[in-house]
């Protein structure tokens, strides 16, 4: 008797079908800004998703719109089964406990006339966390949490460094207990070794707490090593999806492989490619898409086709996703031996 099949446990967060358009000109104008077309993408608890793209791409109006702080134009936001994309009022401040957002200045999170265990007892009276009596011991449990010295609880953010300032973030973040936490660029403003501090102290926290991040980053290195799976944006759509290992040792996506060679960080040998694709122009206007593949312009590799249609993202394997005309459905690359557009990496 063959044994049955493993269950997969279900997503935590489930975006699926998501768009934020804006309109602009006014009232009677009908022009659009597609800011986000069609985005899906589900992350497993407890795990981290990374979001990378160019700036414009759409990663941080995708967290924006996950965190309600944006509305959405149209598709399901689902954190544990719930479509918090429908919720309002009272309904949306209770669930805002379960998700919680980490910007990317710190300094301007927080306010400058509050001292900092402050800031953190005043997230716990918002959320209604414990009983009043006990919070002032609960802001303290999470000043020390994140790494902050008991001398510091009455100082004010300006007395703070980035990376002491971010872990104040953190820790009003974490006041509520969520269980989704959605990170845009909360390193991007530091030094690089403050930066390692930092990511080091998430990827503790998530062990600790069982965290699940969103994680949203230009930065490939960082993505690299922090996430999990990968979805690369290009004018507000996911072109790629995988999980990191995949996506790092052999991207599949035009779009992609631009990014990877052009990563200073990155060793070329270590990366496997010997030739740096180099791109050329500038995103089209989210207010005008073309017909095609919103990266044809600029693709060294596009044909009739890329120009004329638009191709959707598809499961290639039982992991990666990419939406690209020249990969076909046994990701295969027919692109790869074309190298008139790629030049010599230094």
């Amino acid at each position: 008797m063959n044994a049955p099949a493993p269950q997969t446990a279900p997503p935590l967060l489930d975006v699926q079908g998501l768009h934020v358009h804006f309109n602009t000109g006014g009232w009677r104008s009908r022009a659009q800004v597609h800011a986000v077309d069609d985005v899906s993408f589900a992350i497993a608890r407890g795990t981290t998703f990374g979001l990378v793209g160019e700036s414009g791409s759409g990663k941080s109006t995708t967290a924006l719109a996950i965190m309600r702080l944006l509305q959405h134009s149209a598709g399901e936001i689902r954190l544990d089964g719930t479509d918090i994309g429908r919720l309002r009022g009272t309904a949306l401040r209770s669930a805002r406990r379960r998700f919680q957002m980490v910007f990317q200045d710190p300094f301007a999170s927080l306010n400058p006339r509050k001292r900092a265990i402050d800031t953190v007892r005043e997230a716990l009276d918002l959320m209604a966390v414990g009983t009043p009596d006990g919070r002032a011991a609960q802001a303290a449990a999470l000043f020390a949490q994140v790494g902050l010295r008991a001398e510091q609880r009455n100082l004010f953010p300006h007395q703070f460094s980035g990376g002491q300032r971010q872990r104040i973030v953190l820790a009003r973040a974490l006041a509520a207990h969520p269980e989704l936490v959605v990170c845009d660029e909360p390193v991007s403003a530091l030094d690089v070794a403050i930066q390692a501090q930092i990511l080091n102290l998430m990827k503790r926290l998530q062990r600790e707490l069982g965290l699940t991040y969103l994680f949203i980053s230009h930065d490939l290195g960082v993505i690299r090593h922090l996430c999990d799976e990968v979805a690369v944006m290009y004018l507000g759509r996911i072109v790629e999806r995988a999980p990191r290992e995949t996506l790092f040792e052999r991207p599949l996506h035009p779009y992609t492989r631009a990014l990877w060679s052009a990563a200073p960080s990155f060793d070329s040998r270590e990366r496997g490619r010997e030739r740096r694709i180099r791109l050329n122009g500038d995103p089209p206007s989210p207010l005008d898409l073309p017909p095609g593949c919103g990266f044809a312009a600029r693709c060294p590799f596009a044909n009739a086709r890329c120009h004329a249609e638009r191709p959707a993202l598809r499961r290639l394997t039982a992991h990666q996703h990419v939406a690209c005309h020249r990969v076909d459905d046994d990701a295969r690359a027919h692109y790869e031996n074309d190298t008139a557009a790629c030049t010599n990496s230094a």
